[in-house]
């Protein structure tokens, strides 16, 4: 009888028991703060091979919307939140050339002109594409291609160093390494 009760309070207690037990991060909901140690976080990560580049192309992710519709689509919306000095805005968005100045973390330089900035996809629409995008629905590719909900999914950086990324993975294709300050003697001279 003992053994009896001792089954049912556990039985009883099951739903509360659940109801304290932290989320897993791979049952988070989106947008759902998980806090947990990084290791734990990798280890719960999903992986599966690479897929094929094929059928992929660029333009099957519709990027540059206006998705709020107040004249300023994705590009100009990320060259205004990332601008180190604002640039000059006419119209319904239209940033004025040769205005604002924006640093570029790649390579450590500052643009002063919007022509010399691209807005980089952190994570390259054909990376996207080979993990699993290529199952997405054109909206869902559309999403993704404009996120302005995280600010870590579109970057301003330097054209040519966003070139050089292509769509390449962080596993072919990392930033030059940060150099060191050159070492000065005493007299202030290299």
């Amino acid at each position: 009888m003992k053994r009896f009760r001792t089954a049912l309070v556990l039985v009883a207690a099951l739903p509360a028991m659940a109801l304290s037990l932290p989320v897993s991060p791979a049952a988070a909901a989106p947008r759902q703060t998980v806090t947990a140690p990084l290791s734990r976080l990798i280890t719960a990560l999903p992986v599966q091979a690479e897929g094929s580049r094929e059928g992929y192309s660029r333009e099957q992710f519709n990027h540059w919307i206006d998705e709020d519709r107040d004249g300023c689509n994705t590009r100009n919306e990320i060259l205004l939140h990332e601008a180190t000095a604002a640039p000059e805005v006419t119209g319904r968005c239209k940033i004025t050339k040769n205005t604002g100045t924006w640093w570029s973390w790649y390579d450590e330089t500052t643009q002063t002109t919007k022509d010399d900035v691209d807005i980089d996809h952190m994570v390259p629409l054909g990376e996207a594409w080979d993990s699993g995008a290529r199952t997405w629905s054109a909206a869902e590719r559309q999403a993704y291609a404009n996120d302005l909900d995280d600010e870590r999914s579109l970057l301003a950086v330097h054209d040519s160093a966003n070139q050089s990324k292509a769509d390449r993975d962080p596993a072919e294709w990392m930033p030059p390494p940060l150099r060191p300050p050159a070492a000065t003697s005493p007299t202030g001279s290299p």
